[in-house]
């Protein structure tokens, strides 16, 4: 009989179940619910053994006396240990003995094992009652109850406990890793199974009654004979090892507020440290600074007892970042933050840097984090979140990760989270761990966790219990360091390689959900950006104080609120009061800080002296790091037409007045050409006499439903104004001198967007900027996960109810279209400016659908195999056609690129723009503060809005107001600038207007400078700040955007020299001003004068 046959199977696991029934009593089938004022009556048990109950946080009770009997199946059970097992589905659990409560448990904290006896004795009798509450979107179940009875003498063997043993041998013997050699044969294994099948089990009684003493002693020491052979025929067992680690996910926020995170994280770690003091070779991981922060304020005492253990070696720090935060959506500088704050903590109070960035549960890891994580000082990237894959498995449990620059970093996906100590699956885990990496040893990481916990001291008895046992691996607690130290120096060389994003093919609508931390985190990233720029400009030319404290406690509040469950949208509503709360006082600190520094640097500047008396000066500053031309808006006392704007040399500018339908009148113009980093000045003055004239006054007309005048008009062209006429009944064109504009007067959808300088249309006719709606819902992580399936449920597309000129040059055109869906409303501005190759979309949106998803299509008259991204400092490419992926990689292979074809790939994340081109022509479409997108060859979609009721169910209810942008151009993204285009479309310049300056002064004009040039357009302005560590030094970051070789030529008027490279800790590294592609780089600056 050969040992991987079927019937060798079924006898193994036919003795263990034997044995598990001599000391295992399965309760499921005797609870009885309690219902107040009525008699209890017998639950109902569904066909996985379950007991289920209504979803919508409603309350089961159940009740249940145990009465301990003599024996089960004959063998007795006088004087055993009595546990009582159970495991559940519930939002909450209330666990009673004897009218007492013993323990509670959640979602997460959901298995326990309690004891009720040490020695029970025939007769003896506990009263159970529980009380569950079911989740508000989910049914509970009571999913196992049963007695366990444990022999507390170790020098005899538990029937239970060698049924586990035997099944291991079951597991082992069934896989792939198994090799027969002169021990195991099939001789030993043929005897094993008489032994089993042929001795122990006649020697059951078949009458009831317990086993008299002679029965009772020849079947230990048969248990005695099974072990024995077991040892002979395993052997190969001892050369696996399981290491484990203790760990607590502590999910900052989710179906819980901050507030009580930090409650439960003090109860963790006052747990984790008494169970070091009773079982000291327990050792202990835990990450987020931003937690060891709140402890040290508010509990010292248990911080300076983890300070003990970490020099002890028994606690190990793995806090790389801050927190554990989204990191598809947030910018590569909030990434570099992450790292900076969360190294500088740990160095600082636990005298030394992780080397671990330690991300078990982030959706998806963009692919420039090797690189950044190399410069933070980080190892190794960790994370468990690709083994929750919907479509392909990936392929490697150790790899090398290879970013988007070439930097490598060892990568780890280690076992799940949150798991119990369950020999059985952890031996099964240890083979599959083997299969994958060709490595004997695995590490399991027992702990409570998502709302923490860590690991019990039942889970540490069960490890020193199958530490006895003769077959089992050695348990041994380590570091995850000191375990990657050991299996690299004996995994196989070299290792696989990762060439790509770390995409995970599941909760794709986090891109979307809870659009409105996506428009703060997109404003807050922005305005800090800008706040210390300037502060650091300020500072330099004007000798300002630089509010470094305001800052980092600022980018601290944004940090927190990047956390996976609080951007992602996955949170419960009151997550999102406090969120909101902290995103308004950063960027409140942010704008104040911006608008000071300004205030700093114009009392520093001397300006010509405007053409007429009582002008007021207005500076137009440029936050990015090459020259620009842009539409202002400039605030006037009122909308009369007397205002004027001169630039410096006062030449009136052409302008256009807003004030009609705002509040705020306003002045809009052309500013032509601010220079990087700097200002250029203009002035605000009434108008002169001899001003030409141009009509600003809107076009008598609106088109309201489907009643369209006859009307046709033009505006003369003079200097790339915009113009406008009516083409037909169904159609309204407008245009400046680079697109014309068709809209669809029936529909409200661009008709036509026509490239006047290539003579080209981008669009199918009649179907750009559809809004498509979809039935988005049975997803059981719904605020997470878009249905695989939506497109086979489209609904009706919102229906047009209006359309209007708002504005009408010649600076800027705005044509507002309105359209409603069931209670929601569409509030959209097609937006033309004078210079711009840009059609803007500015939507306001009043949104109550549930359960739907709204995309908006860009149907194009070119096609392409690959679209193009951006990502955190870089561009990706991805198909527009995903295919099945490509068969599993053979074992080991030395190079594997990723799933390039990968089918999963049917929503994905980008941060500014996504881009459709050929090689002599494509389309952007530039975004503000969404990030979600889909690419057929032929259409690009950007996703609005979506409509999940779990965990949050008000999540995207009520108000929105984003925009997005059509940007058609020659070649592909790189000849057109559109990264640089992406940054313009979110930094746009920044208006500063004065009060009038007397005539007496005669200084140098500095009516237009640059701060600061890079020198390259290649290369993108990430921060310029203060050091963290040098009050006289600055930090300037930056990052190559094309992927090619270029080189920094530092030009600046603030005495400013570079003195060295640093890495993103700002610590010193090897100086070179080339700079290859997609690298960041930072160098430290130092005045002159210093």
């Amino acid at each position: 009989m050969s040992f991987s046959t079927p019937t060798l199977q079924l006898k193994i696991s036919e003795v263990a179940q034997r044995l598990r029934l001599l000391t295992q009593i399965n309760l499921q089938p005797h609870w009885q619910v309690i219902n107040p004022g009525e008699s209890d009556h017998p639950v109902e048990i569904n066909e996985k053994e379950h007991i289920p109950w209504a979803a919508g946080k409603q309350v089961l009770k159940l009740r249940q006396k145990i009465i301990v009997p003599r024996e089960l199946q004959g063998y007795p059970l006088i004087g055993l240990t009595l546990r009582l097992v159970l495991s559940w589905w519930a939002q909450d659990a209330q666990i009673y003995i004897n009218n007492q409560f013993v323990q509670a448990g959640d979602l997460f904290d959901s298995y326990t094992r309690i004891l009720l006896s040490s020695s029970v004795q025939p007769g003896d009798e506990f009263e159970i009652e529980l009380s569950l509450i079911s989740p508000g979107h989910d049914r509970g179940a009571l999913v196992n109850s049963c007695c366990w009875y444990e022999l507390s003498d170790s020098s005899k063997i538990d029937p239970s406990f060698l049924a586990d043993e035997l099944e291991i041998l079951g597991i082992f013997l069934a896989s792939e890793n198994h090799q027969p050699d002169l021990e195991t044969d099939l001789t030993s294994l043929g005897k094993i199974l008489d032994i089993i099948s042929g001795y122990i089990l006649p020697k059951v009684p078949r009458t009831r009654g317990v086993w008299g003493g002679q029965n009772l002693t020849e079947f230990e020491n048969s248990l005695t004979q099974v072990r024995q052979i077991l040892k002979s025929v395993i052997p190969k067992l001892d050369s696996y090892k399981i290491s484990l680690l203790g760990h607590a996910h502590l999910d900052l926020a989710w179906l819980w507020p901050i507030t009580e995170t930090w409650i439960v994280a003090q109860k963790t770690f006052e747990s984790v440290l008494q169970l070091q003091t009773d079982f000291p070779e327990l050792i202990f991981c835990h990450s987020s600074p931003i937690l060891y922060e709140w402890i040290e304020k508010h509990r010292p005492d248990l911080f300076s007892q983890i300070q003990d253990n970490i020099q002890k070696g028994i606690w190990e720090i793995a806090a790389g970042l801050w927190v554990e935060p989204e990191l598809n959506i947030i910018n590569g500088e909030s990434i570099v933050r992450q790292v900076l704050y969360g190294q500088r903590y740990v160095l600082e109070k636990m005298g030394q840097l992780s080397t671990v960035a330690w991300l078990p549960d982030t959706f998806g890891f963009c692919w420039q984090l090797p690189q950044i994580f190399q410069q933070g000082g980080i190892d190794y990237f960790i994370t468990q979140k690709l083994r929750w894959n919907d479509t392909t498995k990936f392929p490697y449990g150790l790899f090398e990760w290879q970013g988007l620059d070439g930097t490598k970093i060892i990568s780890f996906m280690t076992a799940l989270i949150g798991e119990r100590v369950d020999p059985v699956k952890m031996f099964k885990y240890a083979l599959e761990w083997k299969t994958q990496t060709g490595l004997n040893q695995s590490l399991w990481l027992p702990g409570v966790g998502d709302h923490g916990g860590g690991p019990t001291r039942d889970m540490l008895e069960i490890t020193r219990r199958w530490n006895q046992s003769a077959i089992f691996p050695e348990f041994k607690f380590q570091k995850v360091t000191d375990y990657l130290t050991e299996v690299l120096n004996n995994a196989p060389a070299p290792l696989p390689i990762w060439q790509d994003e770390l995409y995970l093919e599941f909760h794709r609508g986090c891109y979307t959900t809870h659009a409105d931390q996506k428009r703060f985190n997109r404003r807050g990233e922005t305005l800090l950006y800008e706040a210390e720029l300037f502060a650091t400009i300020a500072t330099l030319y004007s000798g300002s104080i630089y509010p470094q404290q305001e800052i980092e406690t600022a980018w601290k509040q944004i940090l927190l609120n990047q956390f996976h469950d609080i951007l992602p949208g996955t949170a419960i509503t009151e997550v999102y009061q406090q969120a909101n709360q902290d995103w308004e006082t950063a960027i409140k600190t942010a704008e104040e800080i911006l608008h000071q520094s300004f205030d700093a640097i114009v009392a520093s500047i001397s300006v010509n002296f405007p053409s007429q008396l009582n002008a007021q000066p207005i500076f137009i500053f440029n936050s990015l790091n090459w020259s620009r031309s842009e539409v202002v808006a400039v605030p006037i006392p009122n909308s009369d037409s007397c205002w004027q704007i001169y630039d410096y040399q006062g030449i009136p500018q052409t302008a256009q007045t807003r004030g009609e339908r705002s509040e705020k009148p306003q002045l809009l113009f052309l500013a032509k050409n601010v220079p990087s980093l700097g200002y250029q000045v203009y002035w605000l003055g009434r108008k002169q006499a001899e001003t030409l004239e141009i009509s600003q006054k809107n076009p008598d007309i609106s088109y309201m439903g489907r009643h369209i005048a006859d009307y046709t008009e033009s505006i003369a062209e003079k200097n790339g104004v915009v113009k406008y006429y009516q083409l037909e009944p169904q159609k309204i064109s407008f245009e400046n001198d680079i697109l014309r504009v068709i809209v669809d007067t029936e529909t409200g959808n661009l008709e036509q967007v026509f490239d006047l300088i290539n003579q080209r249309n981008i669009l199918q006719p009649g179907l750009g900027n559809q809004l498509q709606v979809f039935a988005d819902s049975g997803q059981y992580w719904d605020g997470w996960n878009i249905n695989p399936n939506y497109q086979q449920y489209p609904l009706n597309s919102p229906q047009l109810e209006s359309i209007e000129w708002i504005e009408s040059g010649p600076i800027v055109w705005r044509l507002r279209i309105i359209k409603r869906l069931n209670q929601s409303e569409f509030c959209q501005n097609y937006i033309l400016e004078q210079g711009s190759p840009l059609l803007k979309i500015e939507t306001t949106v009043n949104w109550q659908e549930r359960h739907t998803l709204i995309k908006v299509a860009f149907p194009l008259t070119i096609k392409a195999d690959f679209a193009s991204y951006e990502i955190p400092c870089g561009v990706i490419q991805r198909p527009t056609n995903p295919q099945t992926p490509p068969s599993p990689p053979p074992p080991l292979p030395p190079v594997y690129g990723g799933f390039p074809g990968g089918k999963a790939k049917w929503e994905v994340p980008a941060i500014h723009w996504a881009d459709i081109s050929t090689p002599d022509y494509g389309i952007s479409i530039l975004n503000d503060s969404k990030y979600g997108y889909d690419a057929q060859s032929d259409q690009l979609r950007l996703t609005l809005l979506r409509g999940s009721t779990w965990p949050d169910p008000e999540a995207d209810l009520g108000w929105h107001q984003f925009s997005y942008a059509v940007y058609p151009h020659a070649g592909d993204w790189k000849q057109a600038k559109t990264v640089q285009k992406g940054y313009e479309f979110n930094r746009p310049l920044q208006v500063k207007i004065y009060p009038p300056i007397s005539a007496t002064a005669n200084l140098e004009s500095s009516s237009c400078q640059s701060f600061l040039e890079l020198g390259s357009e290649h290369l993108i302005l990430m921060a310029f700040k203060q050091s963290e560590t040098k009050s006289k030094q600055w930090i300037l970051r930056c990052y190559e955007c094309q992927g090619e070789e270029t080189r920094l030529e530092l030009q600046n008027n603030l005495g400013l020299t570079i003195d060295y490279s640093v890495n993103i800790l700002e610590q010193p590294q090897e100086t070179t001003a080339f700079i290859s592609a997609w690298k960041i780089v930072s160098f430290a600056l130092t005045s002159r004068e210093s």
